[in-house]
Formats: C-alpha cells, structure tokens, sequence
C-alpha cells in the first residue's frame, strides 16, 4: 500500500505522475499547511482557498521537486508562505478574523458553548496580534507552537542557522510578550 511507504517513496512515485500517491502526499501534510495558512491569514475561508492552490501548484510542479536535505514539507510551506505573501499584498490590510470562522469549532466542540466562546475569542485576539509581528516572525511562531516542530525542523525550513532561530524566537517571544501587554491594556480602558 502506497500509505506505508516512507515519503521519499511516496514522493518519487507522485512525481512519476501517481496521482494516488499524490494523494497520500495530500493526507499527511494537509492538515498542517491550512493551520499555518489559517495562522497567517486569520480567516478560514482564505486559508481553505489558499490550501487548495498549494496543494494544486505543488501537484502541478512535483516533478521538478529535487530532494536536498531538507523535509518535503519545508517546499510546502514555501509555496504556502509566497501565497500567503500574494494575498496579503493584493488584500493590501491585514484581514481580521471574522466571529463566525469560530462557529463552527462553537457548534461541534465537544465543551461548553461559553467557554468554547472565550476560547475563539482568545484565538481571535491572538491571531490579531500574531499579524502585527514580521512575517519571519510569524512563520516562527506558528511553525513552533502550531506545528510544535523542534528548532532544527524550523531552521531547515527557513534556510536559517538553529542559532538564528534561537535568537529570532527569543527576540519573538519579547515582541509578543509587549505587544499583548500593550493589546490588555488598551482592551481594559
């Protein structure tokens, strides 16, 4: 079964035009790549749109995908970071999350439906002020604790040194840290 198979395997096979290993490809990173995007855009609709095309595009282009050390899914999310970048060019504004993209996580959650509220609101605030933060930082953040993946992982996929993401999580983490002080406070008065 095509599902076993490591992802080089998988991805040798997709780029030989196997669509259903294509599709295995799809199953395994899908999840990951819409919650990033979802993070960087704060809106599902567009997440759900922009998966979509880098699922289409990396389809489209496996064939030219050359494996160098680096996991399969750190191509992904670089055609999901330029998307994203496309998109918040062409919006032009940062896009704020819309109440009812929590709806549904409202409807079907398994908690009660106030604390599944403050939830989505807390979500909510949190990705408004993830969009200040520079993209780098963005990425770091969601790759980190979205992704939970280790600090080596991140540093392949952003063509850093695991110092420098060291030192670019840290600085992050203050920014955040002061930007969401700053955010209580306004929110209080």
């Amino acid at each position: 079964m095509v599902e076993e198979l490591s992802d080089a395997e998988v991805i040798s096979r997709a780029s030989e035009g196997d669509q259903e290993a294509f599709s295995v490809l799809y199953q395994r990173y899908v999840k990951r790549i819409y919650n990033y995007i979802y993070y960087r855009t704060g809106s599902v609709h567009d997440a759900e749109d922009l998966t979509e095309k880098v699922f289409f595009r990396a389809m489209n282009h496996i064939h030219n995908y050359r494996n160098r050390g680096l996991p399969f899914s750190a191509w992904l999310y670089r055609i999901a970071h330029n998307l994203v970048a496309n998109w918040h060019r062409d919006n032009k504004r940062r896009k704020e999350v819309p109440l009812e993209d929590h709806a549904y996580t409202i409807r079907h959650g398994g908690e009660h439906p106030e604390s599944e509220l403050v939830k989505g609101q807390e979500i909510e605030h949190l990705v408004k002020v993830l969009q200040k933060l520079p993209e780098d930082r963005q990425t770091l953040i969601i790759l980190k604790f979205v992704e939970r993946l280790s600090n080596e992982e991140i540093a392949q996929i952003m063509g850093r040194s695991e110092g420098a993401i060291k030192s670019l999580y840290h600085r992050t983490l203050i920014a955040l840290r002061d930007e969401l002080d700053l955010s209580s406070k306004e929110r209080e008065e």
